[in-house]
């Protein structure tokens, strides 16, 4: 990432700079978000039942490790094989005790070496094999993982694991809904996904992790915009968009718990927009044709205020830090600022004509707002309720997220996403460096009600929605260019979300997740953080569960140097299969065979496996037909080992002259 000056006009791009949309699906999937298993439990453990943490120091960091049962009744015993299990990391700084925040890192759980003594150096490989090998050298558990949410224009929402295999994501399920989705919002646990629905005059109440539709709430006519308050205690559905001119707009209150419709509020007409006080006491509705904004108390659920907000207010959003509520007009480009606890206009920003909307960082001093007619972005310093910073941008800006680090400025009419580094907002005289990324290979068009880039989990990075490419490109902060993409098979992405099941902030300075142990056996949980380099694997021994019936599992390892063949020339593959907890070999089988399939599906092969003098080591030929990824699965029914359980082995086939043969 190159910074460059905010321009007052932005040159054309090269040609050379444009990246087809074939370049961008080639380029390394394995950029993506780590995926896994790992769910997210808030439950906590009181100190009393936390157990003693591991601890190492590395460059001047410590981090600890509790590793514990979910289920309070079982954390006073060792974990065993079938526990739910938290993995809580504490990061401090070594010297001052000071808790580390905003760190991003990553873990991984899998079967401790053989005869492992500890070393630093192994442990280092390990972790390079994981992160770098792709889906060959995947961990047993992988505690980083995270799901996209993708709200398609033809009545469905989709949910991708963005790096299943190589080439390519996989579509975990597709979800139908009674008419194309509007907007949506999620709870914080991720257990509830509410889409409006403005064909049928309706909200979706949808579980992502069941893949269904659990419930429908009559939410008025054409629902459209659809918000949570802070504390999660209602969803606030706005309504009425397109109605007559003596007609009105609705609000629809929906408590969060049990469904229930608690009210039904008039407010203005026209396209609303909603926003809230950050303790729940306030809601805040545009009403875009009649140039309000209808204040509501949240605890008497009724319209207390009607305050005007120029000739067309097009979007709001709350600064938590000046506790102000802001509106933006299009028609006569000023930012409205609403005290958020007097209820009441205290202030007037004026710019000009076109604005389209605002949002702020996320510590609420500067809010970032878009004019799509004129093509700037302004910046509003809440502390002086005035512009301090003004610039020139691509065409239609008509977008503003943020990560931890950057915000991001979306174009309908340019496939360029702008980046300002948060550090720079507010220098008031000063020129905002920019940088930029080619965000596809068409401009995306106009924008719908959600986001359409959103922050990848644990990481430095992003995830953008192209409508019109209909892809979803992976941008690493820091790069040139996105690092990867994958298509959302044919459909439309309007707007996109993630699933977040990996490590995620838990307080300060600690990162935590839970999974699934489903076997007993000697572990070491893998930890790695960037910056500054920490890299170090703790050992985890999980207990067999006298009361759960023991389940043999086979382990299988290809036994080559290199996953690299060459496509069309002969391959000698030798897999060793052994117990994966004793270790002990599979020997003497006659009936292991082996699924030679070419992702995603053009072409298998079944041949059966010769045993070799080795113990527990089988042999295979075969000729893979041209390049590609292959993946390969055993099945040796005698010993319970089937197609569907076995463990995967992956190999890359290339042009003759690019890989070799093992």
């Amino acid at each position: 990432m190159v910074p460059r000056p905010f321009r007052q006009a932005l040159s054309p791009r090269a040609a050379s700079r444009r990246l087809t949309r074939a370049a961008l699906a080639l380029l390394a999937a394995s950029a993506l978000a780590l995926a896994g298993l790992a769910s997210l439990h808030d439950r906590e453990p009181p100190p009393e039942q936390q157990p003693a943490a591991l601890r190492v120091v590395q460059e001047g960091v410590s981090v600890e490790l509790a590793a514990f049962a979910v289920a309070p009744d079982r954390r006073d015993r060792p974990l065993r094989s079938g526990d739910e299990a938290t993995f809580r990391f504490t990061l401090t700084d070594a010297s001052s005790g000071v808790p580390l925040e905003s760190r991003y890192p990553a873990a991984w759980v899998n079967p401790r070496p053989q005869g492992d003594d500890g070393a630093a150096t192994g442990c280092a490989e390990r972790a390079n094999e994981i992160m770098n090998g792709g889906f060959a050298r995947r961990a047993e558990i992988d505690l980083n993982t995270y799901r996209v949410l993708v709200l398609q224009d033809d009545a469905t929402l989709s949910i991708i694991d963005p790096r299943f295999s190589f080439g390519g994501s996989r579509l975990l399920s597709m979800i139908s809904l009674k008419s194309p989705g509007a907007d949506w919002a999620l709870t914080a646990d991720q257990s509830r996904l509410f889409v409006s629905l403005p064909d049928v005059d309706r909200v979706a109440v949808v579980a992502p992790e069941a893949s269904a539709v659990t419930a429908e709430v009559e939410a008025g006519p054409r629902p459209g915009r659809v918000a949570l308050q802070p504390d999660e205690g209602y969803l606030w559905v706005a309504s009425g968009e397109g109605a007559p001119a003596e007609g009105a707009g609705t609000v629809t209150v929906i408590a969060v718990p049990d469904l229930r419709v608690a009210a039904r509020l008039r407010v203005g007409r026209g396209r609303h927009d909603l926003a809230f006080s950050d303790d729940s006491r306030t809601a805040f509705v545009t009403n875009q044709d009649d140039g309000t904004v209808s204040v509501i108390d949240v605890g008497r659920l009724a319209v207390v205020r009607e305050l005007p907000a120029g000739g067309a207010p097009t979007k709001i959003a709350f600064s938590r830090l000046a506790q102000a509520a802001y509106v933006t007009d299009a028609a006569e480009g000023r930012v409205t600022v609403i005290d958020g606890a007097r209820r009441e206009v205290v202030a007037r920003i004026d710019t000009e004509p076109g604005l389209a909307g605002i949002a702020f960082e996320p510590k609420g001093r500067y809010g970032v707002a878009w004019n799509a007619e004129r093509d700037t972005v302004s910046v509003i310093d809440t502390a002086e309720q005035r512009i301090v910073q003004t610039g020139q941008v691509e065409k239609g800006p008509d977008q503003v997220v943020f990560s931890d680090r950057l915000a991001y400025i979306r174009h309908r009419g340019s496939d360029t996403v702008l980046m300002i580094p948060l550090e720079r907002l507010g220098e008031r005289g000063q020129p905002i460096p920019v940088a930029d990324f080619t965000g596809g290979q068409s401009p995306p068009g106009a924008v719908s009600l959600g986001a359409s880039i959103v922050q990848a989990p644990g990481e430095p990075a992003v995830l953008v929605a192209n409508a019109a490419d209909k892809v979803i490109y992976y941008y690493r902060e820091g790069m040139a260019a996105p690092a990867g993409s994958f298509s959302t098979h044919g459909r439309v992405p309007k707007a996109i979300q993630v699933l977040n099941h990996g490590l995620r902030p838990r307080g300060k300075g600690v990162y935590e997740t839970t999974a699934a142990l489903k076997r007993a056996g000697p572990y070491e949980v893998i930890f790695l953080l960037d910056a500054p380099r920490v890299v170090h694997c703790f050992p985890l021994d999980v207990a067999e569960d006298p009361e759960r019936p023991r389940q043999a599992r086979t382990h299988v390892e290809a036994l080559l140097p290199d996953p690299t063949v060459v496509a069309g020339a002969p391959v000698h593959l030798r897999l060793r299969l052994s117990d994966a907890e004793t270790l002990a070999p599979r020997s003497g089988l006659a009936d292991v065979r082996v699924l030679v399939n070419l992702l995603p599906g053009t072409w298998h092969d079944r041949p059966w496996a010769r045993p070799e003098e080795e113990d527990g080591v089988y042999a295979i030929d075969f000729t893979p037909p041209s390049p590609g990824t292959y993946q390969l699965l055993v099945e040796a029914r005698s010993i319970g080992l089937s197609f569907n359980t076995s463990p995967q082995v992956v190999l890359t086939a290339e042009r003759g002259g690019e890989g070799r043969s093992p």
